[in-house]
């Protein structure tokens, strides 16, 4: 098995490739989507902030949040990702990984791969190519993977 997975994700959506190597095509085995991350910030949230009474006072103010819930849906989708291809290292689906996110959301892919998935990471590109066809995701890619 000399097979190569080109992941190209974004936080709503993720495209799983696969290929055989540097001069080979790229077939699209599968496509991954977190419909939630599109929706709007005010949509993913039900209600107001909280409120709370202040510690040394009458005064009242709104409770901020740490993470907003676009981000927070972000996170929960590079987890969903990175699961997802910890399953098929399991199933010894792939040899070899390259990643291919904007730079933030390939960041949280990063931090959610497990181990042996990220042992296998040949190649990553700071990019949101997942709206382009797979000749232009090709081109995109090292030489040498």
């Amino acid at each position: 098995m000399n097979r190569t997975w080109v992941v190209v994700a974004e936080s709503s959506r993720a495209r799983i490739f696969a290929t055989k190597g540097p001069r080979s095509a790229l077939n699209e085995i599968e496509g991954l989507t977190q419909p939630e991350a599109r929706l709007k910030e005010r949509d993913l949230v039900s209600d107001s902030h909280g409120r709370s009474f202040d510690s040394g006072g009458t005064g009242r103010h709104a409770m901020g949040r740490q993470v907003n819930q676009k981000h927070h849906e972000a996170m929960v989708f590079a987890k969903h990702i990175a699961d997802h291809l910890q399953e098929e290292y399991a199933r010894n689906t792939f040899a070899k990984l390259i990643l291919i996110a904007p730079p933030e959301f390939l960041g949280l892919l990063r931090k959610a791969l497990h181990a042996p998935c990220a042992n296998r990471v040949a190649a990553t590109i700071n990019k949101n190519l997942v709206q382009h066809d797979a000749a232009d995701i090709h081109a995109h890619m090292p030489e040498r993977f």
